[in-house]
């Protein structure tokens, strides 16, 4: 009975975070020129973009449809991975324990690097399932992303353009990411493991990758349905300074194109030295 209720409260909570996007906007005016030209690029595409972009250094975040759920797809598998490194950090497991015959670590990197689906269900079921990953969700203050499915269960069905199941805020995504990121609840050693698997993330060369200039260093991780294609991570700039950015792409056509484009515009914006080095002489300041 009490479970019943426990699970109520919990899907009652998650309808209430999501289903009530609000607009959101740059956060400081050196971004309103990102924005600008963010909104500009989509507006002349085909097809539902959701952007949102944050600077790991200083806390700035630029975003179009930032609050609106878009389907994760196989993005949902960061929060998956960093719900089980969690546990490794507790003490509760480790990356040796067998998973259906493979160690834990080997599932993993199957899952993050190469995006395989059974890797990822059997993750995931010795977990406790998507509810698990839900509360894991709700227990670091992570709202705006809703887990439901099984990867197995999510190929089965369709309608993914018009999803409300499985679902996340680009917001949303870049806050996970920077959890992710800032120790908060990863310690050093899983934050590691899991940004050199994304690292080497091999779904994804036409996407956040595609446009950038050689030699630039990605963590990513890619999701992939009908009329869905996503890719959500880490770009690092010349000068050292992080963005986690997440572009979730619904309908239209080209989507990984544009998903590359909109890298670059991100990657040029936050890479420009007058940027940097006004942002420097205020910290001076």
């Amino acid at each position: 009975m009490r479970a019943t209720f426990l699970s109520r409260l919990l899907l009652s909570s998650i309808a209430a975070s999501i289903l009530v996007p609000a607009p959101a906007a740059a956060s400081s005016p050196e971004l309103i020129g990102l924005e600008r030209a963010l909104s500009k690029l989509v507006a002349e595409r085909s097809g539902d973009y959701g952007i949102a972009a944050l600077d790991l250094r200083d806390g700035s975040m630029v975003s179009i449809n930032g609050d609106t759920p878009f389907p994760m797809a196989s993005t949902v598998k960061l929060a998956i991975a960093a719900a089980y490194l969690a546990e490794v950090d507790q003490g509760r497991r480790s990356l040796g324990d067998m998973i259906s015959g493979r160690p834990a670590a080997k599932v993993m990197e199957l899952m993050i690097i190469r995006s395989d689906n059974q890797a990822t269900d059997q993750l995931l079921a010795a977990l406790g399932g998507p509810v698990a990953i839900q509360q894991w969700l709700w227990s670091q203050k992570i709202p705006g992303i809703r887990m439901d499915r099984t990867i197995a269960q999510l190929l089965r069905e369709r309608g993914h353009l018009a999803d409300s199941k499985d679902v996340a805020t680009p917001v949303a995504m870049v806050t996970l990411l920077n959890k992710l990121d800032d120790g908060t609840v990863l310690t050093a050693q899983s934050r590691a493991f899991l940004l050199g698997l994304m690292s080497r993330c091999a779904t994804g060369t036409r996407r956040i990758r595609a446009l950038l200039p050689a030699g630039t260093r990605v963590e990513d991780k890619t999701g992939t349905l009908d009329g869905i294609t996503n890719d959500v991570g880490f770009i690092t700039m010349p000068d050292g300074r992080r963005v986690a950015v997440a572009v979730f792409a619904r309908g239209g056509r080209d989507r990984q194109p544009v998903i590359a484009e909109v890298a670059r515009v991100i990657y040029d914006r936050f890479a420009d030295t007058v940027r940097n080095a006004l942002a420097l002489f205020m910290q001076m300041r």
